[in-house]
Parts: structure tokens; sequence; C-alpha cells
């Protein structure tokens, strides 16, 4: 059966006064469950406390919008407190606690993409809370939480059953949450907005790839991630990942076009994409962008912490390559024909401007 790969958006799972939580359904779009990719936002208000939680998956965070605090507490480690801002990408392994909070009038929205091979169910996180209606010692009896914490059951009582919300909370304006430290954004957080370019195209595009050299901590998770901005009416080359990854990518800024080729050449995706739509590239397909008029910009992650492209156009391209008696024969053209095509985009990189 041929999968659904057009392009889909976030539904609300749960959510109240301080913000709300959204997900990327497997029903919806079957390829998170084939890819055993997870996809979430977090949208938080101003005040708004997303509770601590840990995941059943490895996740890389990318702050789409506004600035507030992460709490992170590795395994067996101290919390780190972090100020977070738009294009900040975190790294969360697994077994790492976080809270997340707004304390400015914009909202804070943060995208979520990950791996659920070793999830509950493929295609989804499942979020474990420590405190709130759902937390975790709601399922305890009263007798075994006062002897982990050696507490009084009053005391237990109170702990437990005082915070009627549930994963996202609206604190009180004077409430006074943990300053975040400088030093703890070191090795944690990379600003796709502000790192160096790994490619920079005028009028083309840009990109930011996230690795283990620019955070190392994207070893343990497993996956890489890049920020791609193209230019007006700019084109990204056809190309596929050749180390067997997936590509998931979302929609940050700006709208444009896609077409994905799979197999015996079959187009299996045209179509037009625009902010806040998630599509999934399968293994080996190749897919290639054209921005709209007002440019395109998109967060992707790679099933793979240092992945790597094949391109089918431009100066890296796999053609160039080829001996020019190999292209004549494969494509059936004169010597002629052969050679106009080779020595087109001697200069250009993974980005065309427009014409």
């Amino acid at each position: 059966m041929d999968l659904d790969l057009s392009p889909k958006l976030a539904k609300k799972v749960h959510g109240g006064d301080g913000g709300s939580y959204h997900a990327w359904c497997p029903s919806d779009l079957p390829m998170l469950r084939e890819g055993n990719i997870g996809a979430a936002k977090l949208a938080l208000e101003k005040h708004g406390l997303a509770l601590p939680r840990y995941s059943d998956s490895a996740k890389v965070a990318y702050v789409l919008q506004g600035c507030g605090v992460a709490g992170i507490v590795l395994p067996e480690s101290e919390e780190k407190v972090i100020a977070i801002k738009k294009g900040d990408a975190i790294a969360l392994p697994f077994g790492v606690v976080t809270w997340w909070y707004n304390r400015d009038d914009t909202d804070l929205v943060v995208l979520f993409l990950g791996d659920t091979s070793k999830a509950h169910k493929a295609g989804q996180f499942t979020d474990f809370f420590l405190t709130g209606a759902n937390g975790i010692f709601t399922g305890f009896t009263t007798e075994f939480v006062s002897r982990a914490w050696d507490l009084e059951e009053g005391i237990v009582k109170s702990l437990v059953g005082s915070q009627p919300g549930s994963g996202i909370v609206k604190l009180d304006a004077g409430f006074k949450m943990p300053e975040p430290k400088a030093g703890h954004r070191k090795g944690m957080v990379l600003n796709c907005e502000e790192a160096p370019l790994d490619v920079d195209i005028k009028n083309g595009g840009r990109v930011v790839v996230l690795n283990t050299n620019n955070l190392p901590l994207v070893s343990q998770v497993g996956l890489g991630a890049d920020l791609v901005k193209l230019d007006g009416s700019a084109m990204c080359s056809p190309g596929f990942s050749c180390d067997s990854a997936l590509q998931v990518t979302y929609i940050v800024r700006g709208s444009g076009r896609a077409q994905v080729v799979g197999v015996d050449g079959k187009r299996v995706l045209e179509t037009t994409v625009k902010a806040g739509n998630l599509f999934i590239v399968p293994r080996f397909f190749v897919v290639s962008k054209i921005a709209d008029p007002d440019g395109m910009a998109w967060f992707s992650i790679i099933t793979t912490p240092n992945p790597i492209f094949t391109h089918l156009a431009g100066r890296t391209s796999v053609w160039k390559a080829l001996s020019p008696e190999v292209l004549q024969a494969s494509f059936n053209v004169p010597q002629d024909v052969e050679e106009a095509f080779s020595s087109k985009r001697m200069d250009s990189e993974i980005f065309f401007p427009p014409n």
C-alpha cells in the first residue's frame, strides 16, 4: 500500500490556562509509525509552566517562537537552568527530566522531533509527569510514597494531591522561578540563528547543521538536524540521504512547493508546503523544494547524528563525478547534449537562485 506523504498540521492533545500541547498522530501521518518518528509542539502562554516530565523517546527540541526558561536534568546530574530563545536547538537524550516556563508576553513555542523506536507507541511520544493530577506518584499508595520520601502521610497527601493541573499550569504573576545560569547553556544548546553557516549562497539559501561537532550531546540522541533558509523563488537541489536516514521536515516560515520521487522514478508527492506543516521523506527517496517569492525556512531532523546527503544537481552533484561517456550512454543522447548538460551548474552549490 502506498503511504500518504502529504504534509500535516499538529492537533491539540491537551491544554489549559497556561498553554497547550499539540502532536502529529501516526493515523494522520503514517510515515511517523513507519519511520519510528515522533513530533509534537509545546505552546506556553505568559507564566505558563510545563510540569517536570521525562519521555520514552530521545528528542531534539527547537524553539520556534519566543523566549523562556528550561530546566534540564540529565541522568545522575544536577539541574541545568537555561535561558532559551527563538532558534535554540537542544538535544534531549533518554532519561532526561525537563520543565519549561514562559515569563514573557509572547507565547513560547517549542518543537519536539525524536526517535520512537523504543517508545511505547511507534510514531508517538509518551511523557511521564512527576507531578500534577496525572503525575506518577498519584498511582502509588500513600504508604509507598511515605516510605520512599521518608515523610509523614499528611505531608505526602499535600505534596501529591495539591496540584490539580495536568501537564501544563499557569503560575501566579508574583511567583519566582529559578533564574537561568549563563554557564548552563554551554554544551546543551546551539542557536541555529546565530551559529556559523555551513552553506551560504547569495540569493539562494543558508544552512546550519546540528551534529556531534557543534553539539556533542547529539551523539546520545542519535539524531542530526539542520535549519535551512531558502530565499524567495530559490530552489533546493534534488537530493537524498545516502546513509539510509529518514528526513523529517517542519516548515518554520513561509511557503513553497515540494516534490518527492521514489522507486521506479515515481513521483510520490507534489504539494505546497507552508508554515506549521510537517512531512517526512522516506529513505533514499529524492526531494526538492522551490520557495514562494517570500522565501521559506524549515527545521529538519535526520535519523543519524552525522547525516550525509547526495545531491543530483549543482557543483557537488554525482553527475559531475561520472565520465562523459557514461553520461552520454546512460542518457542515450548525442555528445553535444551531454556537453551542454555537464557545462551547467559548475559553480552552483545546493541552492539555485531564481533566474
